[in-house]
This record gives structure tokens, sequence and C-alpha cells, in this order.
């Protein structure tokens, strides 16, 4: 709890033991109910100390509502129904609604502080310093955001890394939970890139930076969640407007209520005027204020979804407002780009075919050759290898463009390459019937054999598509600017309906463009991507939906979703949370009001006296509050 919330407490549980007190004095003093001051009975007076200890604030509030005026909000109903139901002599009633409505206010305030902590969670990603290695080789601890693109920081265990770089000394092991939800630390050495906000657990690490502080991951992730609250959803902008014109009109309600029931039964059915004529409907109307109160929705439709926010966080999700998360809520549509987002995005050796020598020794062979060279390709092989290069090994290398690499190995002449270099060399190949790319090997112009190199699945990619269909997806579509055939592949592999390959990244644009058009108007289209030409088609989708580990600041920024993973899993964790959260929304929405509209029916015709008054509207609140904190338990979905 908070200090104004230990506050409250006590507030509450002081007027709470007044009530008592009073009422027991009521009960068993003799005589004490014939006691009066100012020609109102004692207990008219003492129980304005209560009163006053627990309503304080609502009245203060009420009375800066009139004078700016700006009257018609919860204070003034609180107010209104409970100053005047002590003037009606109901001193324990009125009291008893103030009393109650605080301690909805209460449940509230640890609610929205529950939801808040996991993404205050977040704000602990923010770094406090860097240590600065200078060129004299001293380190100097100052603020991250003097440090420049290209400097060197020393990062020690226990500390966050403050800025986005890579690792140029040391190997460690990163705490990155508070951006991707996962509690398996992560192992990191030389040559790998790290995010800001990670907590550096075990080794001392030299980091040169890539992007300044302002630019970093912790920085934008921080960004993302401060500006999650300001895009409000359909429901939360239908519950505000309903709430500035609900609240006029009930106040209005209740002043008819209060004055032509008696005024009718004076004049057109003889009723004797007096004052228990008037109290008994003026009580009505106090009843239907207080039953009226719209906090329920006011407050538990806001807190779902800041709820939802919060919960997603911590699974490493961030959503970037209430909008989209209703969004999410209806998505039937998803279409994916593939590398990066289906796949790693990094070229692996998955085969080694039709070889005349062993498999290890044709690896050697080739990764001596590509020794030299800079492709994605080359680095494969050198990663495949595993082992560290003796350029004296090699000599004489030619890279002979748009078909491979001539190299002298060991005294031999190799030739590494595609197709065509065996073609122009007059070298019988074995054609591969694997998918990826395929370098083909020759050793003194006699064929060795071929290493077939793709781009791999994500472990996990075949189970999010199959989880997406199982929660009501109905067509997964892979756009791609890749060959078809690999595309097929991939697309066959884990399941995908749908796909569309050997695109340019306005091609893209235009098949979303086409779904979009053939979908119903009540469903959503949601684009998954990671790189800098999927920021278009992210930005066109209803929702879009990046890759925050690996994925470039522009799909980042145009995205309204982020996994902080890149775990395609928590596609349908996402959509999963939004559903979760928009069906609590809705039973918020209707239970607060068929229980609203039947009390005030009950209170116009007198049948409803304060108590039920109180449940309609503390009451209700409350449930509703309780209802709405379910939208944090999210790890089983």
């Amino acid at each position: 709890m908070t200090k104004k919330q230990k506050k409250n407490l006590i507030r509450i549980i002081v007027a709470a033991v007044l009530i008592l007190a009073l009422e027991l004095i009521e009960k068993f003093v003799p005589g004490y109910s014939d006691i009066t001051f100012l020609s109102r009975p004692l207990s008219f007076w003492l129980f304005f100390i209560p009163y006053f200890v627990i309503g304080y604030d609502i009245l203060k509030k009420a009375g800066k509502g009139i004078i700016n005026l700006k009257p018609f909000d919860e204070n003034f109903l609180m107010a209104v129904a409970t100053v005047g139901a002590i003037a009606l002599g109901e001193y324990t009633e009125g009291v008893a609604v103030m009393l109650f409505y605080q301690i909805g206010e209460l449940f509230q305030g640890i609610a929205v502080g529950k939801s808040r902590k996991n993404i205050s969670a977040l704000m602990d990603i923010r770094p406090d310093y860097a240590n600065l290695v200078k060129e004299n080789g001293e380190t100097e601890t100052v603020d991250p955001d003097t440090v420049a693109i290209g400097s060197v920081i020393v990062v020690k265990p226990g500390e966050k890394i403050p800025l986005d770089g890579i690792i140029v000394e040391g190997t460690t092991t990163l705490n990155t939970s508070a951006l991707t939800g996962e509690s398996v630390p992560r192992e990191v050495r030389a040559d790998d890139e790290v995010s800001s906000g990670c907590i550096n657990i075990s080794g001392v690490v030299k980091i040169k930076t890539t992007k300044q502080f302002g630019e970093s991951t912790a920085s934008k992730i921080l960004e993302l969640v401060e500006n999650a609250s300001s895009k409000k959803s359909r429901s939360e902008n239908f519950i505000s407007k309903f709430a500035k014109v609900y609240t006029p009109i009930v106040c209005l309600g209740a002043l008819l209520l209060a004055v032509i029931p008696p005024v009718v039964q004076i004049l057109f059915m003889n009723e004797q005027p007096g004052w228990a004529l008037w109290t008994d409907w003026i009580f009505r109307a106090l009843t239907f204020l207080v039953i009226s109160c719209p906090c329920a929705l006011v407050i538990s439709i806001p807190l779902s979804f800041f709820a939802g926010i919060g919960g997603a966080s911590s699974s490493g999700v961030l959503i970037k407002g209430s909008n989209y998360v209703e969004a999410l809520s209806k998505v039937k549509y998803l279409v994916f780009d593939k590398t990066g987002t289906m796949t790693k995005g990094v070229f692996e050796v998955s085969g080694i075919h039709h070889n005349s020598i062993e498999d290890k020794e044709l690896l050697e062979i080739a990764a001596l050759a590509e020794s030299y060279s800079t492709h994605p390709i080359s680095k494969s092989l050198l990663a495949a290898y595993g082992k560290e290069i003796d350029k004296n090994r090699v000599s004489d290398v030619k890279e002979i463009s748009g078909h491979g690499i001539s190299a002298v190995v060991d005294g031999k002449k190799v030739l590494a390459g595609n197709g065509k270099l065996m073609k122009a060399e007059n070298i019988e190949y074995n054609e591969c019937h694997s998918v990826g790319t395929i370098v083909h090997i020759a050793i003194d112009r006699k064929y060795a054999g071929h290493i077939v190199i793709s781009d791999v699945l994500k472990p996990d990619a075949k189970e999010a598509i199959a989880n997406l269909k199982a929660i009501g997806v109905k067509k997964n579509v892979m756009l791609t600017g890749d060959a078809k055939s690999v595309a097929e592949k991939v697309a066959a592999e884990i399941g995908i309906d749908s796909v569309y390959s050997e695109l340019l990244p306005q091609d893209k644009v235009s098949k979303v463009e086409e779904l979009l058009n053939s979908k119903a108007a009540n469903e959503m289209l949601a684009f998954v991507g990671d790189g800098i030409n999927d920021a278009p088609v992210l930005t066109r989708a209803d929702v879009g939906i990046s890759m925050g580990a690996l994925g470039s600041d522009a799909a980042i920024e145009a995205s309204d979703v982020v996994l902080m993973d890149d775990n395609p899993l928590k596609i349908s964790k996402a959509i999963k949370i939004a559903k979760k959260c928009m069906r609590i929304v809705y039973e918020n929405i209707s239970f607060a009001l068929f229980v609203k509209f039947a009390c005030l029916v009950l209170g116009a015709f007198g049948i409803a006296d304060m108590w039920i008054a109180i449940f309609a509207d503390v009451g209700v609140m409350v449930l509703c509050i309780l209802n709405a904190i379910r939208v944090l338990a999210v790890k089983k979905l």
C-alpha cells in the first residue's frame, strides 16, 4: 500500500468505529435519543464527526467542481445524496454511503497499484549511469545521455547495460526478463549484440555502443509504455462520453422524482400536503442519486485496459494503447513476413550432400576457401566449421562475381560457388533437391560435393501457427521476397494457409490491401514483421506486430504491438490477453448497467432503500474492479 492508501484505510477504520459506537450508544443508553442541541437531535450533530472523517475530501472535490462549473461527477452525487440523507434523519445510511464509497476507492487504488507494478517493473530498466572508457584506458562514470556512438563502456556484474551495443571483450550472462518477460538467462560473448536495460549477471564486459541513449532499446520501451495510456479504445471513449451525458440526466431525474410525484399527489389525488409526503420522495430521489453513480463503469473499464497492458508487458508483449488491445482481440487474419519472423534470419549449414570426402573435411575446405569473404554465406560456413582459421593455408583467393570463389587451399585449387561456377569451369556436378542456397565444391577440378545453406525456422514457428488456428484466426498468410521454392517449403513446414513469394515491399502492401478489402468490417488483420522493408505494411495493417529484439527501429516505430523476445508464440498470447481483457470489459459494462437500471427502477418505486443503493454503487464498483484485475493473470494463457 502507498502512504495515501494507508491513510485512507485508517480513516475508514476510524469512521467505522465511530459509526458503530454511535449506534451502540443510541441503542443501549436510556434517554439518549431525546437529547437535542439547537433544536436537532444530538445524534444529528455527532454523526457529522465520522462523516467528515471519511468524506471531507469528497466534499472538497464536489465544491471545486461547482466553483469550476463542472459539478456533474461522482463526488457531486455522493455529496448531495449523503448530506441529504443525514438532513432527513437517516444518519447511519448517509455516513455509510460515504464510508463504503471510500472502501471502493481504496479497492480501486490497490488494483491500479497491482497492475502498475507490471509496468513499473519496466521502469527499472532505465540505467542511471555508464562506465565510459577514456582514451588513457581509465573509466569514468557519466550520464548515459552523454555517451556518443562508437564509445566503449564497461559493464560490471549487477549493473544494467546502459546503451545498445556490441560486446568487444569478455563473456557474461544477461538477465533479459525486464525486456522479454523470459526468466532464462542469455549467454553472450564478443561480437554479440546486446540491448540496454538487460542486467549483467556474471562477468565484466566491454561494449562498443551502436546507438545514442535516446535511441536505445530501454528508452524506446519506456516511451512506448508512457504513451500507451493516451490511446483510448472505443469502449473507453464510449464510457467517458456516456458518463458526461448520463450524470446530468440522472441528477435531473432525481430532482423531478423529488418534486413531481408529491405535487401530483397533492393536486390530483387529494393528498394532504406535509413534510412526511415530501420526505418520502426526497429520500427516494437521494437513493436514486446514489444508485446512479457511474463509478463502476468510469473506474473499472479503464482499469481493465490498464491491467491488460500491464499483464502483457510482464510477458514481454508491449501494446502501445488500449485501442490496439481492442483491435487485437478481433484479429481474424494474420499476415507474416518470413525472414526474421518465422525464421531466425540467420543462414546455417543444413546439409552436406553427394560428397566424395568426409563431411568435416569438405566443410573445412569450404570454410578455408571462403575465409576472406564477408558474404553472409561465407560467414555461415565459417560458423559451421567452428574453429579458428589458419589463413596461412589459403592463397590466391579470387572472388568471381555472381558465381563464387576460387582459392588455393593446402596447395590444391578449390572452387566454391553455385552451379554457374561449375558450368563455367566445365565441371560436372550434382543438382540438389533440397531448398536453400547450394555451395558446390570442386578440388583440383574434381567435384567433391555440395553444402546446403538455409535460413533456419524458429523452433516455435509451427506451434505458433497451430495456436493461432486454435484461438480462431481464420487465415494465416506469408509474404516474402524469397524464391518460390523456399517460401513454399517454409509455409508447408509450419502450416501456413497461403504464401506469396518474390515480392518487393510495395507488393507486400498491395497484397495486404487485397486482404483488407476481402475481410468483414468487424474483423481485423494483423501483420507481423521485423525489417525496415516491413514498415509500410505494419502501418497499413489494422494491427502491426513487430519483433522487438532483432527487429529494425523502423519496424518497431511503425508497429502497434512489439514482441520483445521475437518468439512467434507470443502472437497468440497477445491475442489471448486482448480477448480476455475485452471479455472482462464487456462483462463489467453489462453487469454494471443491468444492476444500475434495475435498482434505479426499484428506487423510484420506493422498493430499494439506501442499503441497496450502496450495493448498486459501491458493491458493483468493487465487484467490477475485482473482475478487472483478473486480466493480470496471464501466465497460463
